[in-house]
């Protein structure tokens, strides 16, 4: 989904040349005319249901080095929309068979995530609303998490306000890296379009 003005991560500053980063997406609850809303009515929350990352070699043009996905069991309302589920591909039975509890999901990427974590948008935001909602600890180090969305929109020359990641790769004149709003496929079409503007110099 698009990012919104109430998003607010730090944003990058400058593309890393070496070591390792972690790009990582999400998804979370929505129903109809939610994102217009902005989840303002009192049952609507924006509770994680997936996680996708890809860990990246920004010296090697920033290669996958490794990849972390997981099913996020939502507690407030956790009967998924008809709108989130054709969005995404994820259903509740998928969540049943296959969710773990934000807690165990946010330790796994802490544990597989390396250098900065580089999101699109206020995905950080959301995780510590998150945290927040559920009474839990948020695991990633304050700071680590960082909004590349604004530089990212700016070396393709699109508007970021109205952007979003599985956007990119078509953006950038690239194949889309699996389905679309799949959090580790939108991972990867982040690090697709990095991948690209790093050959050509433009990162």
């Amino acid at each position: 989904m698009p990012p919104s003005p109430s998003d607010a991560d730090p944003e990058l500053s400058q593309w890393p040349h070496d070591g390792a980063v972690t790009v990582f997406d999400l998804e979370y609850t929505a129903w109809s005319g939610s994102q217009a809303r902005g989840w303002s009515e009192p049952w609507e929350h924006k509770e994680v249901i997936q996680i996708g990352a890809v860990c990246l070699e920004a010296g090697a043009g920033f290669k996958e080095r490794g990849s972390f996905a997981v099913l996020v069991r939502p507690v407030r309302n956790p009967r998924l929309s008809d709108y989130i589920t054709e969005l995404t591909g994820i259903t509740d039975a998928m969540i049943d068979a296959e969710g773990v509890e934000l807690a165990e999901a946010l330790d796994g990427l802490a544990d597989f995530a390396e250098g900065p974590h580089l999101t699109f948008g206020g995905d950080g935001k959301v995780l510590r609303g998150n945290c927040a909602l559920v009474g839990i600890d948020m695991p990633l180090a304050p700071g680590r998490v960082v909004n590349l969305g604004p530089a990212l929109c700016r070396a393709l020359d699109v508007d970021y306000w109205t952007t979003s990641s599985s956007d990119l790769p078509t953006l950038a004149g690239l194949d889309v890296p699996g389905r679309r709003h799949d959090a580790l496929a939108d991972a990867r079409a982040i690090a697709m379009v990095m991948q690209s503007l790093r050959s050509n110099g433009l990162i």
